[in-house]
């Protein structure tokens, strides 16, 4: 079924502390003037975008624009992944960034700019990445996807605090980070990647895709999210002291040199946990709950406006 209208736009009014909103009136001015003819709607509860992507797809859109941050991205691309009409890769999803973090785009280069990014939607260059795909293991909890990064421990608990310091921006990582600091236990852990089982006391467990994540922090190695690949980071029994004194260090990529910090490559890991400690999993700065998970890559699957 096509539509008379080329995209869809997707507003998430609680991003960025609520710019998401009060900037619309200035970005929908800005996509007629770049000649976009669109129809859009705003976000009203949790995980709405993936309700909306399923609907729009089903009338026949395949492109959709996200105005929100990284969650609200996780949610589209989620939407995505779980449609049934047509390949995921037919659907091109331009991004203008207006969240806590802004993440994702870093690593692709896209101006939190409005009308830059507007302008590379409008070029129409188009590239497509890899994604994640977590499956809960002896839970009955659907397959969750993800764009840039997904860990398991103190990160999913810095996420579960980010919240209620959203008012300082992307500070607000390094404010719940430092606010976790003295109350996260670490946890014992079986990490199975490239046939090899580790059994660990851990901090976090890292899966990147892409560079960048919690408001800036570069977490892994050498992510790359065109080659297939996860860049994994496995961050052993930190202390609170260990952290405090490299907390420069997790935005300039240089933690992963830190010595209790070991890293891999591999397009699978499974996760488990064999203590009660019930650490927090996030994807992309949203939580998805605890448990087993098991992590696959999907290659070359979401496609989206580029520089």
């Amino acid at each position: 079924m096509s539509h008379s209208k080329s995209w869809f736009v997707i507003i998430n009014p609680t991003s960025g502390n609520g710019s998401s909103k009060k900037q619309w009136p200035k970005i929908e001015l800005l996509l007629k003037a770049h000649s976009f003819e669109f129809e859009f709607m705003f976000t009203t509860f949790p995980k709405h975008s993936i309700e909306l992507v399923h609907d729009v797809v089903n009338q026949g859109f395949k492109n959709i624009i996200s105005v929100g941050g990284d969650g609200t991205l996780h949610n589209i691309v989620n939407g995505i992944m779980t449609q049934k009409i047509i390949n995921p890769t037919s659907i091109s999803v331009g991004v203008i960034p207006i969240g806590t973090g802004n993440d994702w785009v870093k690593t692709h280069g896209i101006p939190r700019n409005i009308e830059k990014a507007i302008q590379i939607i409008k070029k129409g260059k188009i590239a497509t990445q890899d994604l994640g795909k977590i499956k809960f293991l002896n839970q009955s909890k659907p397959t969750i996807y993800f764009n840039n990064l997904a860990g398991m421990g103190f990160d999913g608990y810095v996420v579960s605090k980010v919240g209620k310091y959203k008012h300082f921006g992307a500070m607000a990582y390094l404010v719940g980070t430092i606010a976790g600091l003295f109350s996260f236990k670490n946890f014992s852990a079986e990490v199975y990647l490239n046939s090899k089982k580790i059994s660990t006391k851990s901090l976090m467990v890292l899966v990147g895709l892409c560079k960048y994540s919690g408001g800036g922090m570069q977490l892994t190695k050498s992510p790359n999210p065109f080659d297939g690949q996860f860049d994994i980071s496995l961050a052993g029994n930190l202390t609170t002291w260990d952290i405090l004194k490299n907390t420069f260090k997790l935005f300039n990529g240089s933690i992963v040199n830190f010595n209790k910090v070991q890293t891999f490559t591999t397009n699978e890991i499974t996760i488990k946990v064999i203590d009660d400690t019930k650490p927090f999993i996030q994807t992309d700065g949203e939580l998805i709950g605890h448990g087993d998970i098991s992590i696959s890559v999907v290659p070359n699957t979401f496609s989206f406006f580029c520089k």
